[in-house]
């Protein structure tokens, strides 16, 4: 071959050149322009004449617009030159494959997607749905919607495509967790039927009626384009990406043949060896990238070798051909390096004719015979079929008028060039005949060539046969091997193989993916008769030797030390030939036709071939066959790569799915490939992952940190030599890229952790913010292997949490306008915002503590200093309204509740700064209202008593019931106040409880006077009723023994015990003491009476005058009328007296155990006074009217008692039985000298006795 010439390697620089300056412009570098085209010197004048006349400005516009243009096409022309390398990816790969153990990723939300959910919850909760739900879910679904869905920061997070409809069923799901955790057990529905309800109906509301049906098709398409994409898929994504039109990319499909494997095989191992020799070149020239140290760069060289070795075996891994059942891949043994590295070894290890058997299918279908005459038309005839060497097969019987058969043998051989036979048989009459008879054959030569259609073949009839002109219609099929990749019928000559110039069959043998054979092959022979190994082998056209005969079109494969010619008998069959065997021989120059070659340039004395595909017929191929025959080896496949990522991840981040910055696998696939096909450098391709990911992040993007995390590790291995791998080569640039995006890192994290509420919103994505505090703690590691301090990273994140509480407040405030109103409102506007503000800012800590708290499980602590400045901040805003408030206002008090409420259950804010701060502002608010409180109730209570009308009020009176609410509101409202600080809320109790006990003693002793001056101005007839006031009084005094045990019990520790005892002892002996004197001073009234109707019977003493008198006048007029029974009315009246006052007490007295007191003092005092007065007639006989009387009483009151309740042990007690033995036997003394005067009445039992 030709030496390139001078104007060869300057066209090559010239358009090398012009490449480059396209890849700076796209990949970032300095600016620059495509050179402007050459221009006429007299064009330049003239253009410079006419150009006087516009103004400056229009010039300039003429010219922005100009290079914008020039821009615009190198850009899309870059496009088309990637997109043609990411095309050969995807049609035969063979490093990557697509993952399928990657998280799937959820369909992203939207801002109108958003709206419409907020329009279906807020339907629900109108009652404009038809979903059937309970009171408790309609609370959690209206928290929901209030907290979650009208949050600007889900808004905002949903504008920024890190939001899918699972983020939102998850805060749902965690939300109602809770609320059915707090929900009391119910028997025969356990809670996690609940939450499987609740989440039911909840995607009953999320989908709404009209996508119920819709839903789950679109969700199944999506998963599945996600997971695993085809090819064509594949090239319309990285259409879509980089802009390529239909027709372009056609255009490069056909061009490029993508569909053909072994064009992409050649290319792919014309690339590889296009990459040896600029490694190789790079060796020699010793130009190399700059290192870190300069041992690396032959290690350097060594990864390339490497690399590409990798690569080799890799393809070399690969079946020949998908799908070819018969031949597998030969396992050739041989040096890697030698092979690989050293094209043409004379020590490699050649093939053997057994290596290149191959098999082949044929197909024999004979259709009919044609031109019989010799066979009477009822005879039967049929065919036979056999492949010489094979075994024979027969077709159905026809009659000879219609041979006709349709009939298909399949046979299998390893001949290339095998013989098929077809024999027409009639069968045979005669008796003795063993054979049937022969009508005619076909021989045929079939090759993988021959045509597949049905023909008319003349059989070879026996002599004498009438049928001269015996035809048979057959087609045979002859398949072609995938590894063989062509055949046919060549002349060849050669200094080692084929050393006679003659035509032979020839096969083009591929036995492995580096290895090819040119095979010769004679009839019925499985093995070639010589071969040839194409390896080390240049193919290319060449003209007619004249001294050959046979062949017209020439072409010969040179190598060093031996030339093979070869010659066809058609242009056509040349250029099939060579286009295969310049597929084999992996050469990276590419034969073109001398016509070709002279159409592109008619002056091609001085131009070698060599360079003529690099403007091969642009016009031809529409412009593309420049970026198809373009050299990959001559590209800074490292910015290409960084435009392709970069588009490839804007086009990820603007579909329909929450990806976070990850890739599809689809798209993993591809990158993966071409990182592996063009060599680009692992720490390169994730500096420019890393860079486009941050500054997407800084634009508002929701990356995932655990995808930082990946590519910052990798790298940071990379650089500081610990790669799992081993030690690689680190160039300065990579070094210096690393540190800046380290920088650039680290004050994203922080940013990020500073805004941890905004970036993060109720905790999504989920476990997004603990990986970020783990990167972070990645990213301020000096080097991979030395750990950082855990003091330092907690230092770093205090910083942050110490920004996040002026952030968090500054934009609370702002959502609550609080900075407009506290500058004019009034004191009780002031409290009013702050109040809002306090549940705000309560809210926030609680959001804080349920969805981030968990990531900051590694210092819970820098948390709690975070909302202690956070509440810091509040407390400034608190201080000014509560400084504005009047004095002695307690408007105030709901504010400490709520905020006191917040805190005292925090293990970390209890009784932290802020929380003593808020102690120290209501501690003189707490003792000041508990002052007047007291000076309050106790002057109520001297002005109720004075005014008191002792009516019946609920337990007590109207005072009793005042002071003993007012008491259990104070303590109530002290309780409710649960302060923190035991001392002082000790303090606050024993103070109560004292005041309690001092104002119901003071109660208590006002009515015990006041029931004794009521008591006295009752009459002590048997006309007295108790009056209801004296209940009430008695009430009081019941109500506040009960009250003591509430108001007055101190839950104190031991050193109060014994103190508090006695003290609370006294009031209730107190009480105790005034229920007994008003017992006994209410029994004295009413045995006052019983004494009053005693003191009437002692006028009938014996002896008396009286008693004479009544006697002897009774006596006389009983002889002439009827005289009433004397005495009865006095003990009727009575027993009504007893009887009715009994009724009163048991009605009005609200104490059981007191009335019983009561009644067993009465009882027992009435029947001493009985005792005490017939005691003192002991020697006196009773007179009738007297004893008839005294039964009655005694009796009466006995039974009354006894019903009231009264033990029998009191009933039956000595001072009863002593009156009851002495009106027997006074009776009995009656009944002896007077027998009818008692008229029935007795000391006896009886029911008969009237009441």
């Amino acid at each position: 071959m030709l030496d390139p010439s001078s104007s060869e390697e300057e066209s090559d620089e010239v358009l090398e050149e012009e490449r480059r300056d396209v890849l700076v412009a796209a990949g970032g570098g300095s600016p620059r322009s495509l050179p402007p085209p050459p221009r006429d010197p007299r064009g330049r004048e003239a253009g410079a004449a006419r150009a006087a006349s516009p103004s400056p400005s229009v010039l300039s516009e003429g010219r922005e617009e100009q290079e914008r243009l020039q821009r615009e096409e190198r850009e899309k022309r870059l496009r088309l030159q990637l997109y043609v390398f990411i095309a050969r990816c995807i049609a035969h790969p063979f490093n990557a494959k697509q993952p399928t153990d990657m998280a799937r990723r959820q369909q992203k939300l939207n801002k109108q997607q958003l709206q419409i959910l907020k329009e279906r919850f807020q339907a629900f909760l109108n009652g404009e749905t038809q979903i059937v739900a309970d009171e408790a879910f309609c609370n959690a679904v209206r928290s929901y919607y209030e907290v979650f869905l009208k949050s600007d920061r889900v808004a905002r997070m949903v504008h920024s495509g890190g939001c899918s409809a699972n983020d939102f069923r998850d805060v749902f799901k965690k939300n109602i967790e809770k609320r059915v955790r707090s929900l009391p057990e119910i028997d025969g529905l356990s809670k996690e039927t609940v939450l499987s309800s609740w989440l039911a109906k909840y995607d009953a509301i999320y989908r709404g009626e009209e996508d119920f049906c819709k839903q789950p098709n679109r969700m199944a398409l999506s998963a599945v384009s996600e997971l695993i994409l085809s090819k064509e898929q594949l090239y319309e994504m990285f259409q879509q990406i980089l802009g390529i039109k239909k027709l372009e990319h056609q255009l490069i499909y056909n061009a490029c043949q993508l569909d053909n494997g072994d064009e992409q095989a050649a290319q792919i191992r014309r690339e590889l060896d296009g990459r040896l020799q600029l490694a190789e070149q790079m060796a020699r020239e010793r130009k190399f990238p700059k290192f870190v140290t300069r041992e690396m760069e032959n290690m350097y060289i060594e990864e390339l070798r490497s690399s590409v070795n990798l690569l080799m075996a890799n393809l070399e891994s690969l079946p020949v051909s998908k799908g070819g059942p018969e031949f597998k891949l030969q396992k050739l043994k041989r040096s890697q390096n030698s092979a690989f590295l050293d094209i043409g070894d004379e020590n490699e290890v050649q093939l053997s004719k057994s290596d290149v058997v191959l098999s082949f299918t044929l197909e024999i279908v004979i259709m009919e015979v044609q031109g019989l005459k010799s066979v009477a038309p009822n005879r039967i005839v049929y065919c036979t079929m056999e492949v010489e060497g094979g075994e024979k097969l027969q077709t159905d019987q026809a009659e000879a008028s219609r041979p006709q058969w349709g009939t298909q043998g399949d046979f299998t051989t390893t001949h290339p060039r095998p013989v098929v036979k077809v024999k027409l048989f009639t069968e045979s009459t005669g008796v003795l005949a063993l054979e049937d008879k022969e009508l005619g054959r076909v021989v045929l030569y079939p090759t993988s060539n021959s045509p597949k259609t049905p023909d008319l073949h003349k059989m070879i009839v026996p002599k004498n046969s009438q049928d001269s002109d015996l035809k048979i219609k057959l087609a045979v099929r002859m398949d072609k091997p995938p590894h063989m990749k062509h055949c046919g019928y060549l002349y060849a000559l050669g200094q080692k193989v084929w050393k006679r110039w003659k035509k032979r069959y020839f096969v083009l043998v591929q036995v492995s993916q580096y290895t090819f054979a040119m095979c010769s092959y004679r009839e019925k022979k499985s093995e070639p008769q010589e071969l040839m190994q194409l390896e080390g082998y240049t193919v290319d056209y060449t003209a007619p030797h004249t001294g050959l005969q046979g062949g017209r079109m020439f072409f010969n494969a040179v190598k060093e030390g031996d030339t093979v010619i070869f010659a066809s008998d058609d242009e056509q069959d040349r250029i099939l030939w060579v286009q295969a065997m310049y597929r084999a021989t992996g050469q990276s120059y590419k034969p073109i036709p001398a016509s070709q070659a002279q159409k592109m340039n008619p002056k091609a004395g001085n131009v070698n071939t060599g360079i003529s595909p690099l403007y091969t017929d642009r016009g031809q191929k529409h412009g593309m066959d420049e970026f198809i025959s373009a050299n990959p080896c001559k590209f800074d496949h490292a910015s290409l790569f960084r435009l392709l990522q970069r588009q490839t991840l804007d086009h990820r981040l603007n579909d329909s799915y929450s990806c976070l910055g990850w890739f599809s696998p689809g798209q993993v696939f591809v990158l993966d490939e071409y990182c592996a096909r063009y060599g680009v450098r692992g720490c390169h391709r994730h500096l420019c992952y890393l860079d486009e990911l941050i500054e997407h992040s800084e634009n508002g993007s929701v990356i995932d940190p655990t995808l930082l995390h990946y590519s910052f590790a990798f790298c940071a291995s990379h650089v500081h030599g610990n790669r799992p791998d081993g030690i690689g080569t680190v160039s300065v640039e990579e070094k210096e890229r690393f540190e800046e995006i380290k920088d650039r890192l680290s004050s994203l994290l922080e940013n990020q952790i500073s805004h941890f509420r905004y970036c993060f919103p109720f905790g999504r994505p989920e476990g997004a913010l603990k990986a970020t505090l783990s990167l972070l703690e990645r990213v301020l590691m000096k080097d991979i292997a030395t750990p950082i301090p855990a003091e330092e990273v907690k230092k770093v994140v205090r910083k942050c949490l110490e920004k996040a509480a002026l952030i968090n407040y500054t934009r609370l405030t702002e959502y609550a306008k609080i900075e407009e109103t506290m500058n004019q409102a009034t004191p009780a506007r002031k409290l009013e915002e702050v109040l809002h503000l306090a549940e705000l800012c309560i809210e926030v800590l609680q959001q804080n503590e349920e969805h981030h708290s968990e990531a900051f499980a590694w210092w819970p602590e820098l948390l709690a200093e975070h909302a202690e400045k956070f509440l810091s901040l509040y407390s400034v805003d608190m201080d000014s309204a509560l400084e504005a408030q009047p004095q002695d206002s307690w408007e105030s008090f709901p504010l400490f509740q709520l905020l006191n409420n917040a805190l005292r259950n925090d293990t970390f804010l209890c009784n932290g700064k802020f929380h003593k701060h808020l102690q120290e502002i209501f501690v003189p608010m707490v003792v000041r209202y508990i002052d007047l409180m007291e000076s309050s109730i106790a002057q109520s209570i001297h002005r109720g008593l004075e005014q008191e009308s002792w009516q019946p009020v609920n337990n007590g009176s109207a005072t009793s019931e005042d002071l003993f609410w007012k008491l259990d509101a104070l303590q109530m409202f002290v309780f409710d106040l649960h302060w923190p600080e035991p001392e002082f809320a000790h303090h606050l109790e024993q103070r109560l409880k004292l005041m309690a006990t001092d104002m119901i003693e003071a109660c208590v002793k006002r009515t015990r006077i006041a029931f004794e001056l009521k008591l006295q101005k009752t009459n002590k007839s048997t006309d007295l009723r108790i009056p209801p006031s004296l209940c009430t009084m008695f009430n009081v005094l019941v109500d506040a023994k009960k009250q003591t045990a509430k108001l007055c019990i101190l839950d104190g520790g031991q050193e109060f015990a014994s103190q508090w005892q006695q003290y609370h002892s006294k009031i209730d002996d107190l009480i105790e003491e005034t229920v007994k004197e008003i017992i006994s001073l209410l029994v004295s009234k009413v045995v006052s009476v019983l004494e009053g109707v005693l003191s009437k019977l002692s006028r009938y003493d014996e002896g008396t005058f009286f008693s004479s008198l009544v006697s002897f006048t009774v006596k006389a007029a009983a002889k002439y009328v009827d005289v009433p029974k004397p005495g009865m009315d006095l003990a009727d009246t009575y027993i009504m007296f007893v009887r009715q006052n009994q009724d009163i007490l048991r009605e009005k007295v609200n104490e059981e155990m007191y009335i019983e007191k009561l009644f067993d003092q009465w009882y027992s005092s009435s029947m001493k006074v009985i005792c005490m007065w017939l005691a003192d007639r002991l020697d006196l006989q009773l007179h009738i009217y007297q004893l008839k009387t005294l039964i009655k009483i005694v009796k009466k009151t006995y039974r009354d008692f006894r019903l009231q309740g009264v033990l029998e042990g009191t009933l039956n007690s000595k001072t009863y039985d002593t009156v009851h033995s002495r009106l027997t036997v006074e009776e009995a003394t009656v009944s002896v000298t007077d027998a009818g005067g008692l008229q029935g009445i007795t000391m006896k039992d009886s029911d008969e006795e009237e009441g």
